[in-house]
């Protein structure tokens, strides 16, 4: 299973978020340069997980984003279901697919289904909070250091 940049940079924006202190503003250019990722695909990501409700925009000077539920609402499986295209593995998966010449007595599809609701299954037990428990040391890696 390889998950997609989109949801990569999802993971990681949410992390910062929580990483943060509680209701403090970012901008996409700090979190963007902090994790040297491209500007144009967080801003993208950014829009979603807001029209997902899970971060909100405040607009005008001084504003960004910021966590809008709390770090343990926010399950791994659910946000990796969402922000996933598609669960594709092999060109079976595809509903009306027929390319395959082993399609109707293939007992792989099977074997990687199972594998693959396995893999969800593991991050249905993990919030973004899961990820916070070393925020001293996120912290340090993440955030510029006040002058």
């Amino acid at each position: 299973m390889r998950l997609t940049m989109y949801t990569d940079f999802s993971l990681r924006l949410l992390i910062y978020l929580g990483a943060k202190e509680t209701g403090e503003l970012s901008t996409v250019q700090e979190i963007s340069d902090a994790y040297k990722i491209s500007k144009n695909h967080l801003t993208k990501v950014a829009h979603e997980l807001g029209k997902m409700g899970l971060i909100e925009t405040v607009r005008g000077r001084g504003g960004g984003i910021r966590l809008k539920v709390e770090p343990e609402q926010i399950n791994v499986g659910e946000l990796v279901r969402k922000t996933e295209d598609d669960f594709h593995l092999v060109e079976c998966f595809v509903k009306g697919s027929t390319k395959c010449a082993i399609a109707p007595a293939c007992r792989l599809k099977g074997a990687l289904a199972q594998a693959m609701n396995a893999f969800l299954a593991v991050l249905d037990n993990y919030t973004i909070a899961d990820f916070l428990v070393n925020k001293d040391e996120l912290a340090a890696l993440l955030f510029e250091p006040s002058l």
